[in-house]
């Protein structure tokens, strides 16, 4: 079900039992509308591949656990799998995107290799309801679940956010928070790190299926214009985006000056390949399982959490 907006406060009185969350089913639109081919990248943008999966940070340090892909087959269907990223760090260890059901194990076993378990998971962001990014959301049923606008926790207790209205749901303030991007699915969200080596990184699910999709991305969309001013927004803010189908890719804005970055970008900065880094052996950093900040506020100035 979608979080009614007309929830209040009451909605904040969960049970404490958070051992009995179901899984979600969800469908992805049988026939999407066509439209037009996209306009050009907006000016003075460029993009290039960022070529590592990981990108360090202070507090949160990003990995994408598993790069998306989408494959056309000869006899018309296709093979595709999501982006899976983790963000961990601070007092917020978030997943976003699960991948598919297909996947629950390798998403177990990547987990393993960060030194985490689900229980160390304390907050799952699925950035829209199809099958290859919630797949595997009923393994965190301790941690708090954002599946595009539907934001619950416990044994389906849902809360009140703004998301809707255009205000972000906040993870860890000044850091870490989720933004509404609708077009892909009218309730897509995205992740947005702040304060990366590499300036804001968006983790963005399909808003973005990879880099230098403009010629598709339109073809799985339920609402092309709303998606195309999503996009834009997002390309005004990001230094590198992670896409729901391919790796992730760096964002370069002329200056006001007229100068082009990208022409003294030098390559041998932050994204690394090897690990976090500032954050030594304990990817959580120096919280135990479980723990979210006192501060997590839902965008009203509210605290949902009992």
């Amino acid at each position: 079900m979608r979080t009614p907006e007309s929830v209040g406060a009451a909605a904040t009185r969960c049970p404490a039992d958070l051992n009995h969350l179901q899984p979600l089913t969800v469908a992805r639109p049988r026939d999407p509308p066509t439209s037009p081919v996209t306009p050009p990248m907006p000016r003075g943008v460029r993009t290039s591949p960022l070529g590592a999966r990981e990108v360090a940070g202070a507090p949160y340090t990003l990995r994408v656990l598993q790069e998306g892909y989408c494959s056309p087959q000869p006899d018309g269907t296709f093979r595709a799998d999501g982006s899976v990223t983790l963000v961990w760090g601070g007092p917020v260890t978030a997943l976003v995107d699960t991948g598919g059901p297909w996947d629950r194990q390798r998403l177990l076993d990547l987990l393993a290799e960060q030194g985490l378990s689900p229980n160390d998971v304390t907050h799952v962001v699925c950035t829209h309801g199809h099958s290859d990014h919630v797949g595997n959301i009923n393994l965190f049923p301790t941690a708090t679940l954002l599946v595009g606008l539907d934001l619950s926790r416990g044994d389906g207790c849902y809360l009140p956010h703004d998301l809707a209205k255009g205000r972000p749901y906040v993870l860890h303030p000044g850091h870490l928070e989720v933004m509404a991007t609708p077009g892909h699915t009218i309730d897509h969200v995205s992740v947005v790190v702040h304060d990366t080596s590499l300036g804001t990184v968006v983790v963005a699910g399909d808003l973005f299926e990879r880099e230098e999709d403009e010629e598709e991305w339109r073809a799985s969309s339920e609402d092309p214009a709303r998606q195309e001013q999503s996009r834009r927004r997002v390309m005004a803010m990001a230094d590198v985006i992670v896409p729901g189908h391919g790796p992730p890719f760096r964002v370069f804005r002329e200056r006001g000056d007229g100068k082009v970055p990208w022409e003294e970008e030098d390559e041998g900065t932050a994204a690394t390949r090897d690990g976090p880094k500032g954050h030594g052996d304990n990817p959580r950093g120096d919280v135990t399982p479980g723990d979210v900040p006192e501060e997590e506020g839902n965008g009203t100035g509210n605290d949902p959490r009992p």
